[in-house]
């Protein structure tokens, strides 16, 4: 198993780091506790950080099953946080997606399986030039369920010697998640072409395509 940012990369990335983008807009999101019921009961919900948001977004939201993955802030102390806070680390929150999915279409242990495979999970507080505590890895589990397979997950992962470090993944009950501004949602879509979107984003989207081909919408 291999990260996605090679050394090369890296250097040349930490001139487009998540953190350096346009100008703050307002924060008019609100508490998406209740994302599950928005779409019916037949639903599940997981959340993920990966690092800057927009990767984990735009890996999710390929995956058949996934209903609707929302970027967003969860794990902090501050209320209704901006991402200019948020930024600033001292809120406590890390950058996430809340995945909505059908679980008949895909599992938890599948997501999982995503989670762990398109990220470096045993970077403390950074994903390549990404540097602070609100790009943690980290999984909210939602349930029991949901904290056993992480832990059982994690803890075999650690053993195989699937990577050369230990993990460092951060696995805490969920509570809060706060949708982010509305520019950060579907952010690799509409802005493929930026310096971030083509350097960063592109590369771990295209070797997660060919990983999980067979799981990806058609």
């Amino acid at each position: 198993m291999k990260v996605f940012l090679t050394g090369v990369l890296v250097t040349i990335v930490t001139l487009f780091s998540c953190a350096q983008k346009r100008n703050e807009k307002k924060n008019i999101s609100k508490d998406m506790t209740t994302t599950t019921n928005m779409v019916n009961t037949a639903t599940d919900t997981a959340t993920f950080g990966t690092g800057c948001f927009w990767c984990t977004e735009a890996i999710f939201q390929e995956l058949e099953g996934v209903i609707k993955s929302t970027s967003g802030y969860s794990g902090g102390t501050v209320a209704n946080p901006t991402y200019k806070e948020v930024c600033t680390g001292n809120t406590g929150h890390a950058e996430v997606i809340q995945v909505v999915y059908d679980p008949k279409k895909i599992t938890y242990d599948e997501l999982l399986e995503v989670f762990w495979k398109t990220h470096d999970p045993t970077t403390l507080n950074r994903q390549g030039a990404d540097v602070g505590t609100q790009y943690r890895s980290v999984i909210f589990y939602h349930n029991n369920e949901q904290k056993e397979k992480a832990e059982k997950y994690k803890a075999e992962l650690d053993k195989s010697g699937a990577f050369n470090d230990p993990i460092v993944t951060e696995i805490s009950p969920y509570t809060k998640f706060y949708a982010a501004e509305n520019y950060h949602q579907d952010y690799y879509n509409q802005n493929g072409d930026q310096p971030y979107c083509s350097i960063v984003i592109r590369p771990k989207v295209e070797k997660f395509e060919k990983v999980f081909k067979s799981k990806l919408k058609h």
